[in-house]
């Protein structure tokens, strides 16, 4: 919580799911964390012991002591934990859906090399986890509800390395469409946020991250890379009533840079000039 930030009560009385934290710079642990001090009730999932090590203490430390584990590629696990859900509060109002997986190996390189095998586990894990899981949570969303999950640059235009995950990506981006499409009816909003490149554990996977880091932050307009806080009060915006009246929406928070074409001379350095 930044300096002179107090508590608030925007997310009083409700309750969401939080799938995909890695560690305190997981950006699901910023949605996580904004959505807590606004009063929200969190439950969060773990993939495996080594994440559940890291994954419960962070929970605990907002208060949370539902800590499930969950494989996404698995719908039974995803039974299971909407299943355990429903017996400890009865209705849900939110999803935060933070969960991608592709073969380090394969994000680098050319997306040429892609691997059938690959493919088509990145699908799997990192898109259509995402409407598996809006199909069984939506069920518990008696009074309306949101569900947000996490996209990039990527599934829009060529990024070094992205390869089958920029695929997934986009992918992703157009299930969020149909599933706004399907479920406003009954009052529940589905939105993607894509956030600039930021120093997490999934991001570190993808060759030359750290370049592509860097040159974000030097040509987007704000002329920096945004932080885990910004984007972390984006996800609250999507998650409470602020955006009531916002569905399908794919929201950039990377300081402009997805509307920049060619950069501006005077960002680049004399030899590239």
């Amino acid at each position: 919580m930044q300096q002179g930030q107090s508590l608030g009560s925007l997310m009083a009385g409700k309750r969401g799911l939080i799938m995909g934290v890695a560690n305190d710079r997981s950006i699901a642990w910023g949605i996580a964390d904004r959505l807590h001090r606004q009063g929200a009730e969190l439950a969060f999932t773990y993939q495996g012991d080594a994440f559940e090590r890291r994954v419960r203490p962070l929970a605990q430390s907002l208060g949370s002591d539902l800590v499930l584990p969950c494989d996404v590629s698995r719908e039974s696990d995803i039974d299971s934990v909407i299943a355990t859900l429903g017996e400890a509060w009865g209705t849900l109002d939110f999803v935060v859906h933070a969960v991608a997986y592709s073969d380090k190996d394969e994000l680098k390189g050319q997306y040429l090399d892609t691997t059938r095998d690959n493919f088509a586990k990145t699908l799997v894990v990192s898109c259509y986890s995402f409407t598996a899981l809006a199909r069984r949570a939506s069920a518990l969303m008696t009074g309306g509800g949101s569900l947000i999950t996490l996209s990039y640059l990527g599934a829009k235009r060529v990024t070094p390395n992205y390869n089958v995950m920029g695929i997934a990506k986009a992918a992703l981006e157009t299930s969020v469409r149909y599933l706004a499409a399907d479920l406003g009816g009954a009052g529940v909003r589905v939105n993607a946020i894509s956030a600039g490149p930021m120093r997490t554990l999934a991001g570190s996977a993808i060759a030359d991250a750290r370049f592509v880091y860097r040159w974000n932050g030097t040509h987007a307009p704000l002329g920096r890379n945004v932080t885990l806080e910004e984007v972390g009060s984006a996800g609250l915006y999507l998650l409470s009533d602020l955006s009531a009246g916002v569905t399908g929406e794919t929201l950039y928070v990377d300081g402009g840079y997805n509307t920049v074409g060619i950069p501006s001379p005077r960002r680049l350095g004399p030899e590239q000039n």
